[in-house]
């Protein structure tokens, strides 16, 4: 239970080939691309690693693979947590935590799946902490699918004087609430990490301990900026933050493909197929090649003033 999560820890993408199977030459582009990119931790087997569409021998063979190749470089939580009943769940959970990696993530809402409340939530909880193993850092997850099911402050607690885990990936997406929790586990092991861009910055500034969100899939290393050296140029900072919020604007168009169509650009991935996202997006979306151009050439504009105060 020594293992710190925090930092910038991106929600891993899951490429796939045109046969429909893991690309796992791509997925292997993709974890040094986040090493060279300022991650600290990642995330696999998440909602954006389409884990709703992924069978439960693909999500322990993700959670493998991303182990391994990240093994002493990076610490590697990993979820994969979508089923209904609590023995479904209790088999899927034991599989991801056999894979080698360092933190297992529930997801709130299976902790709760017909939305019963805190009574229903430490119930199922407590079973499954019972059964897990004992060594093995553990994170929540506020996953918006099916439901986004926020903790109560007495979950929270519950969870952070419990001593087993080590991150909330908050989807409160309100800054109120993230200063709340912050000070909720402020003497706990538990790292309060925001996934919302529209307030990272300021989450940081009141303890929020990194960013969680779509978009390090895009740029993990202004984000890392943001966070680590924010206070070498407060304009700067502050003209990024805004940058990234509105970059983040563009998820409801196609993601994770949009994610995927920008790796294709960088030559991590040779394919953008996703199971989550069936459509052209392409199609539905017009001028989606002109808005990755704006987004591109607003990373580099921030690369080059951020290399200038070195």
């Amino acid at each position: 239970m020594t293992v710190s999560i925090q930092g910038i820890i991106p929600v891993m993408l899951t490429p796939f080939t045109k046969a429909d199977v893991i690309d796992f030459q791509g997925l292997e582009n993709l974890i040094e691309w986040y090493v060279a990119n300022g991650a600290d931790t990642l995330f696999a087997v998440a909602q954006s690693s389409e884990m709703q569409f992924l069978s439960l021998d693909e999500r322990v063979e993700l959670a493998r693979f991303v182990a391994r190749k990240a093994a002493g470089r990076l610490p590697v939580i990993a979820s994969g947590h979508i089923s209904e009943s609590r023995e479904d769940q209790l088999t899927e959970l034991t599989s991801i935590a056999a894979t080698g990696v360092d933190g297992l993530v529930l997801v709130t809402n299976r902790l709760d799946p017909k939305n019963e409340g805190s009574d229903a939530f430490i119930d199922r909880l407590r079973w499954l902490l019972d059964r897990l193993p004992a060594d093995l850092p553990l994170g929540l997850y506020e996953c918006p699918a099916p439901f986004r099911r926020l903790l109560s402050d007495e979950e929270l607690k519950f969870c952070a004087e419990s001593g087993r885990f080590v991150i909330l990936k908050d989807v409160s997406c309100d800054l109120a609430t993230v200063q709340r929790r912050v000070a909720l586990t402020k003497n706990s092991k538990l790292s309060i990490v925001n996934a919302n861009a529209a307030i990272a910055f300021d989450a940081m500034k009141a303890g929020s301990r990194g960013f969680t969100g779509v978009f390090t899939n895009f740029h993990p290393d202004l984000y890392k900026w943001l966070m680590t050296r924010h206070s070498t140029d407060p304009a700067l900072a502050d003209d990024l933050s805004v940058y990234l919020a509105l970059a983040a604007m563009a998820e409801p168009m196609g993601y994770p493909k949009l994610a995927k169509l920008y790796h294709q650009r960088l030559g991590t991935f040779s394919c953008i197929r996703s199971r989550a996202v069936d459509f052209d997006i392409h199609e539905r979306f017009w001028a989606l090649d002109a808005l990755l151009d704006k987004i591109m050439q607003g990373q580099a504009s921030f690369r080059a003033r951020i290399a200038a105060t070195r």
